[in-house]
């Protein structure tokens, strides 16, 4: 998508794009983070809500934290440039967090069917890292093109819209040579990932969106990110 783009985003797009992040973001959190991590909570005999919890609340909180040093260390920058970075630096964080436990559910899944005891099939193991696949297709788009409306280089937006992904086949790796060890806790990151992502959009990215004209833009690409993706985590499990 990045190499796609002209030298600057028009600023209805951009609006619009920041809305979709939002929607995309919100979609997620909700169905491949805190259901599964429910879920997973449940066929471990826990009560269900408390990983889900414990796990969003950590995420808010560290996001938070991450916020409060972000500005310490550019609060002798111009302001525009520092709330310009904080953005994209913060929704780069929250993606990258949020790919983590994505990874280890595929490991996790993977590791179940090769073991061939925990009910799962290596159709639904590629099924579900398939999905994943194409889930990230938005959220690298979200990562690079508003690096590229910021001056950066098309080939250095697409690395770093790259970057953010890399982490779910190494995550993915280490759960499946740790699944005993991974498996228990699994619930509590996925839920944290769900809160850093739910603080980025509520902190940064619709605020942003509702800035100025063409709010209702912004709210539009909202409904359309949050749907696409929902039918993509509903969809493709």
């Amino acid at each position: 998508m990045v190499f796609l783009m002209k030298n600057e985003i028009n600023r209805k797009i951009e609006k619009f794009l920041l809305g979709f992040a939002s929607g995309v973001m919100i979609a997620a959190s909700v169905w491949s983070l805190l259901m599964p991590s429910i879920e997973m909570a449940e066929e471990q005999g826990v009560i269900a809500w408390i990983p889900a919890s414990v796990g969003f609340i950590i995420g808010i909180l560290f996001l938070l934290w991450i916020d409060h040093i972000t500005t310490k260390i550019k609060e002798q920058k111009e302001e525009n440039i520092q709330n310009s970075c904080k953005k994209k630096s913060m929704l780069f964080f929250a993606v990258t967090l949020h790919n983590i436990p994505e990874g280890m559910a595929v490991g996790v899944a993977l590791a179940g069917a090769m073991l061939g005891n925990a009910g799962i099939t290596m159709g639904a193991a590629l099924a579900l890292a398939m999905g994943i696949a194409i889930q990230n297709f938005p959220e690298g788009a979200i990562i690079s093109m508003p690096l590229k409306n910021e001056g950066m280089s098309k080939l250095k937006s697409f690395w770093y819209g790259t970057l953010s992904g890399i982490v779910e086949p190494i995550a993915s790796i280490i759960t499946i040579a740790l699944t005993n060890l991974v498996v228990p806790i699994l619930p509590y990151f996925l839920s944290f990932a769900a809160g850093a992502m739910i603080y980025v959009v509520v902190e940064e990215l619709i605020p942003e969106a509702q800035m100025g004209e063409h709010t209702d833009i912004g709210t539009i690409g909202v409904s359309i990110g949050f749907i696409i993706m929902m039918i993509l985590d509903v969809a493709l499990g």
